[in-house]
């Protein structure tokens, strides 16, 4: 079964989010988190501080990437069972990481520029990264969910979620390292290096080189 096509509606609240999230991201990054009000993103964005909320409830949504954990928990339900938990997880994590760092050119640039400048905001801001660790968590509880029978009774979702949390370290130890980097190694190279570093050889699965 084919995916439905988003409507017009659907489209154009979309681009809206987009364009919001893009005015905020910038001036966050240029004047500082904390100078910033939703009024100003507001104006920058040419829409009313009422829209700004209805897509961003808080500030601190205004610098959350969309939808990380439903595009890694697809990775991990595509997944096959038959795989070790943290290859099933770690490579969830490598293919989401080249999904948000992907497309050619300028497009690519742009892509790997605004997560950048997301994460960089996020280790710098107090309010950001206590908000960070809550969108880690309800992380660990999607992928949890995607593993499926993996994660069916208390002792097989106990090992899920350590297994998880984990995977997700590792991963915040490679996003730390790729903005320390400024984005000059690729994150899914990065984010493969700290999974074997924690886990050996044998948690990542061989990449195909094109």
């Amino acid at each position: 079964m084919s995916e439905r096509e988003p409507t017009l509606r659907e489209r154009r609240r979309s681009e809206t989010r987009h364009l919001v999230q893009a005015h905020a991201v910038r001036l966050f990054t240029d004047r500082g988190y904390d100078a910033v009000t939703v009024a100003d993103v507001a104006e920058a964005a040419g829409v009313s501080a009422m829209t700004v909320y209805r897509h961003f409830p808080t500030k601190e949504d205004l610098v959350l990437i969309d939808q990380p954990a439903q595009l890694i928990a697809e990775h991990v339900a595509a997944s096959s069972a038959a795989q070790p938990l943290v290859r099933r997880v770690g490579s969830a994590l490598i293919d989401a990481a080249t999904d948000w760092t992907g497309g050619n050119g300028d497009e690519r640039a742009a892509n790997e520029r605004f997560l950048l400048d997301c994460l960089r905001l996020m280790v710098s801001t107090p309010a950001l990264r206590a908000r960070h660790l809550d969108s880690q968590y309800a992380l660990q509880q999607a992928i949890v969910e995607a593993l499926g029978d993996d994660a069916t009774g208390p002792d097989a979702a106990f090992r899920a979620r350590a297994a998880t949390s984990a995977c997700l370290a590792a991963m915040h130890t490679a996003l730390t390292r790729w903005v320390e980097d400024d984005g000059h190694t690729e994150l899914p190279d990065l984010i493969a290096r700290a999974l074997t570093a924690s886990f050996g050889e044998d948690a990542v699965a061989p990449r195909r080189k094109d």
